[in-house]
């Protein structure tokens, strides 16, 4: 089973987003492994966001970042990667399809609400990230409702 990083970002926090959202993912058959609200200093966003440190939005996003508390979660599940993306929506919001996250609770790029792992390898290096104490691992009895082997 793949696993994905899911944050549900400031505004999705304030805005009491996060059991909707949680919800979504829970609902596909994906199954959660790990969970924390967390205040984000400067130091750990500029490494999360890394590979985007050249652009020119990137000291306005890690200042978004850490302007608030940020849900971080690992999901498992086939597929959980490109099914998540499908999940979450375009990143910007004016782009992403009613039915999506995005596209049923953003309206501005800049307040998208959720970041998601764009690929298997950056979700692992996400998640070693956010939970180095690893996640918990465990299987839902759903399971073999959701999968067929």
């Amino acid at each position: 089973m793949e696993q994905s990083f899911i944050m549900i970002k400031p505004d999705g926090v304030q805005r009491g987003l996060v059991g909707d959202i949680i919800s979504r993912f829970e609902n596909k058959g994906f199954s959660l492994k790990g969970l924390k609200l967390v205040s984000v200093d400067r130091a750990f966003a500029e490494k999360h966001y890394a590979d985007l440190s050249a652009r020119p939005f990137f000291n306005a996003l890690v200042q978004y970042i850490i302007s608030g508390p940020v849900v971080a979660m690992v999901w498992e599940g086939k597929s959980v990667v490109a099914t998540g993306r499908k999940i979450i929506g375009a990143t910007n919001p004016s782009d992403s399809a009613p039915g999506t996250i995005r596209g049923d609770f953003a309206i501005e790029m800049g307040r998208n609400v959720i970041h998601g792992s764009d690929a298997v390898e950056s979700a692992a290096r996400e998640i070693a990230l956010w939970f180095p104490e690893g996640v918990v691992g465990w299987t839902s009895s759903l399971h073999p409702w959701v999968y067929e082997k």
